[in-house]
């Protein structure tokens, strides 16, 4: 038997007016609407004019309401009517979403999606770099949850000439994030211990801070000059390309202040 719906909104990235009309329209209809804030960071949400917008209340959900109580709470709602779950992004990015979609699924709860901008298509544009030449991603772990990781997905990627997007740690709930120089010097550590010659001072990255923002930042550089540059507030993301088209790399040049040596690195 099919009881209620649960349609997963992406928000976008930036503030409320990031969702699309058709997110704007599920929220409008929905019987229930949560909103999830600790999966990413939207720099200026605002969550009284988004009720405006929509004309209703929004339940903030937190990580342990949605993952430790398996996501009750929006579950309980769906099997009644229909809820909406708004979140940062992409919905499905983060895994939690996934768990949950599958056990609303389970239940009877029939399920959609409503995509948003995405902080992994956003930094790809942002940068001017293929799409296509990416290879996997990887999240940097605050320095507390250390993991050689994002080193060897680093050291996998360059090995196939592929870039690397790395998504820094966050915990919007105590409005913590882990920045690029935070990043950079987890990286030249495991270096230092590893020895694979993946990264060192010499080596060229991109810093993005507040992708989907009117005012992002993004700058390519020498890691020793990343470390020290200056990227304003978060959310912060960080790229090391690997070979490079011709056209990415003015693209590096042209948009994110990349040294001419960059095109050194050009397939």
């Amino acid at each position: 038997m099919v009881l209620g719906e649960l349609v997963f909104v992406g928000l976008g990235l930036h503030d409320e007016k990031g969702i699309s009309l058709k997110g704007l329209e599920e929220a409008k209809t929905a019987d229930f609407v949560f909103l999830e804030v600790y999966t990413s960071f939207m720099p200026c949400l605002s969550l009284e004019s988004f009720e405006r917008f929509i004309g209703k209340g929004v339940i903030v959900v937190s990580r342990k309401q949605l993952e430790d109580e398996n996501g009750e709470i929006v579950l309980e709602a769906a099997g009644r009517g229909k809820a909406v779950l708004l979140v940062p992004g992409d919905p499905l990015i983060a895994t939690t979403h996934v768990a949950l979609r599958l056990e609303a699924e389970k239940r009877g709860i029939k399920t959609r999606l409503v995509h948003g901008a995405s902080i992994i298509s956003a930094v790809v544009g942002l940068c001017g770099l293929h799409n296509y030449k990416f290879g996997k991603s990887v999240t940097v772990p605050f320095p507390e949850n250390f993991s050689e990781t994002p080193y060897l997905v680093l050291a996998q990627n360059k090995g196939l000439g592929l870039h690397t997007l790395c998504l820094l740690d966050i915990d919007a709930e105590r409005n913590r994030f882990l920045t690029v120089r935070e990043a950079l010097e987890t990286f030249l550590k495991i270096e230092a211990k590893r020895r694979l010659g993946v990264v060192d001072k010499e080596t060229l990255a991109v810093g993005v801070a507040r992708a989907g923002s009117p005012n992002p930042t993004v700058k390519a550089g020498l890691v020793k000059m990343l470390m020290d540059y200056d990227f304003g507030g978060p959310p912060y993301s960080l790229v090391f390309p690997g070979k490079l088209h011709f056209m990415e790399a003015e693209a590096l040049i042209a948009f994110a202040g990349a040294p001419s040596s960059v095109r050194r690195l050009m397939e």
